[in-house]
């Protein structure tokens, strides 16, 4: 079993686990998905994200060519004017699919391409040629940038390279040494970076915006929660997952994929309604739902796979209450109380999705006024609130009423008009010493 199979799944790592295989799903339907984790040191985002090249399937290329070029689409300067029947003859060639990684001592010669120095000082044939750098060399396949925050700060002019390489898709890289003609390529490669966000410099999206904002998806990692999980990664247990487990059911390609009539307009509603400055941040939502439907074996993206995104894909674009508030939108257009007619049922006053969001800043600040009245007293949950009992005397806990179940009460809630006047005040006679 491979070191990917292996790893622990729990609560704080499995939204990577997630992202990772819709990356890996999309790339090998030839789409580029960037994906980004961000987390506390130590907690493996970095193990994860290596592990994951067993899960790349392997590539055809043209027999030797650097550029890896698709026979069937060839795209580099040697190759892309060649008929097929050159290809043929010179060749093709099963390799493992790219992965490769740019360190924080990189430069832009070495991620973009220099001079060929072993053929420029070759002492039969001396030629003046470019040798492609880290990204032309990882076409078709994944770039891993560890701690990208600080390569953000510390190497801006490297940064500005991968705004090039995943603005659009395929990306775009350009190639320039003196004396030699420019050469620009076209580069299709998803992007996977780690970053902690708790040191110096910060997070990415407040060291280099535009470049946050080209990841598709941005994953909190998180600490394991239970005891058994600790003791699982300590044993090192299996988790006894197979290729098949995580991709056995996609059965369909992405370029087949489709979404549900009402998914488009709802991001179009999100993307006005709530004030998204980037449309990648729409685009990354249709997509991350599509592959969501994919990995479950369904060829229809729908509303409900669009909820489970919303986190990952806008948690490094907007804040938290707008995601709460988009979160509450699109859970009522997936589960709407409605009657057949299209009547609001009884009792049920429908609320559009701005209004749903001033009720979430509303209950932002009173948890807030309720946080600051209640000083250093410690939340614990599950603990005893009534006051009694040693240890927990005064605690106190703040319930998010939508993290809520709310059991509905057995009879149909009466309207304040109908109730009797000397019902609406009722006072406890009883005694409690």
């Amino acid at each position: 079993m491979s070191l990917y199979y292996r790893l622990i799944r729990h609560t704080g790592n499995q939204d990577l686990f997630r992202v990772v295989e819709m990356s890996v799903a999309a790339l090998v339907n030839d789409h580029p998905f960037h994906i980004q984790a961000e987390g506390l040191r130590g907690t493996g985002k970095t193990t994860i994200i290596r592990a994951a090249r067993e899960l790349l399937p392997p590539i055809k290329r043209i027999k030797n060519c650097l550029y890896n070029c698709d026979p069937a689409a060839p795209h580099c300067p040697f190759h892309r004017h060649l008929p097929p029947t050159v290809i043929e003859e010179i060749g093709v060639e099963e390799i493992p699919r790219p992965f490769l990684e740019i360190s924080q001592a990189a430069k832009v010669g070495s991620i973009v391409g220099s001079i060929d120095l072993a053929r420029l000082t070759d002492p039969v044939n001396p030629a003046a040629a470019l040798l492609p750098g880290t990204i032309p060399q990882a076409h078709r396949g994944i770039i891993f940038i560890d701690e990208i925050n600080r390569l953000a700060d510390t190497a801006p002019e490297v940064a500005d390279v991968l705004l090039d390489v995943m603005g659009t898709r395929p990306g775009q890289i350009q190639i320039e040494e003196p004396g030699l003609p420019v050469v620009k390529l076209p580069v299709s490669v998803s992007i996977w970076a780690a970053a902690n966000p708790d040191e110096d410099p910060g997070p990415l999206s407040r060291v280099r915006k535009q470049l946050a904002d080209r990841f598709d998806l941005t994953v909190t990692m998180g600490r394991p929660n239970d005891y058994q999980a600790v003791v699982d990664i300590l044993a090192g247990r299996n988790n006894q997952l197979s290729v098949e487990t995580v991709f056995g059911q996609l059965t369909g390609t992405f370029v087949n994929s489709a979404v549900s009539p009402e998914l488009r307009p709802a991001l179009a509603k999100i993307y006005i309604d709530f004030g998204l400055e980037s449309l990648r941040g729409a685009q990354a939502m249709e997509t991350a739902a599509r592959l969501t439907a994919l990995l479950n074996g369904r060829s229809t993206a729908t509303v409900t796979d669009l909820v489970q995104v919303v986190p990952l894909a806008l948690s490094h674009r907007v804040s938290s209450d707008t995601i709460i508030a988009i979160i509450a939108f699109l859970t009522g257009l997936s589960h709407p109380q409605v009657q057949q007619q299209g009547q609001p049922a009884a009792g049920i006053i429908p609320l559009d999705a701005r209004t749903m969001s001033r009720w979430v800043m509303l209950w932002t600040a009173l948890k807030m006024q309720i946080a600051s009245l209640l000083g250093n007293r410690p939340c614990v949950p599950g603990a005893d609130h009534t006051g009694s009992g040693s240890g927990s005397a005064g605690a106190a806990r703040i319930v998010d009423p939508l993290d809520t179940t709310i059991i509905a009460p057995p009879k149909p809630a009466l309207t304040i008009t109908s109730v009797p006047d000397d019902q609406l005040v009722t006072r406890d006679t009883h005694s409690h010493g």
